[in-house]
């Protein structure tokens, strides 16, 4: 694979001063050709390999360049490794490439099975098991965007499904929970908005380019704003549930009521939002206190079998 050739290149420029593209070839079974077109690639990457020849010639990496290996140790060189390759299984692109090869040319051979080792230990995969397919592609389009300053068209659905056509400068990409988000600068509304990638379609690169302005990042920790407006009621579930209803809220809320059921102090807000958390438990959950919001979640119920008796 040509990756893990170019990764072994880097690896023996590091160690060695100086070695010929005729002994590349024969150490990886290619031809010098091939190996001229991966030290180009090298160097395109931004390792300055240059070339000597004559007699004792070949490839060598600037002296200045090289790093002594030493500088990461076996947690560091870890963590940066599992964190690009997370990143890379939804974000393709060549320089998610080059950095995780010349981050790998910086592992000694003798630390090598340590490092990926303890690399695996922590696996991070941000691509949905099911869903919207855009989303990848979405993905490279903004990102390539966002390098380029260039402005994207789109059309986008609030929440109730309507939907605008949009012009915007993309500024960054946000990944909260388990949704992409990303951060324009919509030309229709005149302001900096928040854009929930799924509810993006038609997304297109234009022509046009855009100089970036001053913007800041939009507020992604709403801790405080949510723990003013939340009240605790009182729900009891079945134990199969009990995974689900751990995403909201800790196990010391829960109390066991019987073998197979628990009594839990569930954080709630008087939304739609909310309610409809609820109804994903099914006939697993029910609210027990207080009355008007076992009221309500009776009403939405009835409304709900309502649609199937008509």
């Amino acid at each position: 694979m040509k990756i893990d050739r170019l990764v072994s290149i880097i690896m023996i420029l590091l160690d060695k001063k100086r070695i010929g593209a005729q002994d590349l070839a024969e150490m990886f079974e290619v031809s010098p050709r091939t190996i001229y077109r991966d030290i180009d690639t090298i160097n395109m990457a931004g390792i300055p390999v240059f070339s000597t020849s004559g007699k004792g010639g070949g490839f060598e990496i600037m002296q200045k360049y090289k790093i002594d290996k030493k500088v990461f140790s076996t947690a560091d060189l870890s963590a940066i490794l599992m964190g690009l390759s997370s990143l890379s299984n939804m974000i393709r692109g060549d320089e998610l490439v080059n950095a995780l090869a010349k981050v790998k040319s910086f592992i000694p051979a003798e630390r090598a099975k340590d490092i990926a080792l303890k690399a695996n230990q922590i696996h991070i995969d941000l691509s949905p098991w099911m869903g919207n397919r855009n989303i990848p592609p979405y993905l490279e389009i903004i990102k390539t965007a966002i390098q380029e300053s260039r402005l994207l068209s789109f059309e986008y659905a609030d929440r109730y499904g309507n939907k605008t056509a949009r012009t915007a400068e993309p500024y960054q990409l946000v990944l909260k929970g388990s949704h992409w988000y990303w951060q324009g600068y919509c030309r229709k509304r005149n302001d900096f908005r928040l854009f929930k990638l799924s509810r993006t379609s038609n997304l297109q690169t234009l022509e046009e380019f855009f100089t970036p302005r001053d913007y800041q990042k939009p507020q992604l920790d709403f801790a405080d704003i949510l723990a003013a407006r939340q009240t605790k009621i009182k729900i009891r579930i079945h134990t199969s549930v009990m995974d689900r209803v751990l995403d909201y809220c800790t196990d010391e809320h829960f109390l066991p009521d019987g073998d197979e059921h628990y009594i839990v102090w569930f954080p709630f807000i008087e939304n739609d939002y909310y309610y409809h958390i609820l109804f994903s438990f099914g006939d697993k959950c029910e609210c027990i206190d207080p009355l008007h919001i076992r009221a309500e979640m009776k009403r939405r119920i009835h409304d709900i079998a309502a649609l199937y008796e008509r």
